[in-house]
């Protein structure tokens, strides 16, 4: 049978010599590499002091956007939850009575809006399926837990901050996303 490939070699079999007997030789080569470690680089970051720097395509946390005004964007249309391949996204939807124009874009609005981020494999698939700019995902990291109730995001967590209430948490939480208005 003929070998695979050309990096087989035949094993040496013959006797060690005294040196080699006492692995000498070996444990010098083996201390040199470990030596010559001590003055690379190191790979590692000490994370809460120092970030590394974020990809452009990063996906992280969702957040529900709203517009220059404080409205929410979404219109509870639910393609989001169609294009999630996961099954992570959850929503109800709710007419918007008399009054509460400040508070929703649309006629609709998502009255209950949930993301299952242990379902959720950040494609970013309901980003690019959102019609209204409603939902993207910023450059926050999902936060560890203990319990599995904890990563149930409901819209009152993933919902931006204000803009004319709270410029400085909007700006913020809207990190280097481009504002886009429709």
């Amino acid at each position: 049978m003929q070998a695979l490939t050309n990096k087989a070699q035949q094993v040496d079999r013959r006797p060690m010599n005294l040196l080699e007997r006492m692995y000498l030789p070996t444990i010098i080569k083996g201390m040199a590499i470990t030596f010559s470690h001590i003055f690379k680089k190191k790979p590692t970051i000490n994370y809460p002091e120092k970030t590394r720097p974020f990809s452009p395509v990063f996906r992280g946390l969702h957040i529900l956007n709203r517009d220059e005004e404080g409205r929410e964007n979404c219109t509870a249309c639910g393609l989001c939850a169609v294009a999630c391949p996961a099954e992570a996204i959850t929503m109800e939807a709710a007419e918007r009575k008399d009054g509460e124009e400040n508070l929703y874009k649309e006629e609709k609005y998502a009255a209950k809006y949930e993301i299952n981020m242990l379902r959720c494999i950040f494609c970013g698939l309901c980003e690019e399926a959102c019609p209204k700019d409603a939902i993207y995902l910023s450059e926050t990291f999902a936060p560890a837990d203990y319990q599995r109730k904890q990563f149930i995001y409901k819209k009152e967590e993933m919902l931006i901050p204000h803009p004319i209430n709270e410029p400085e948490a909007y700006a913020k939480a809207r990190g280097n996303k481009v504002v886009t208005s429709q």
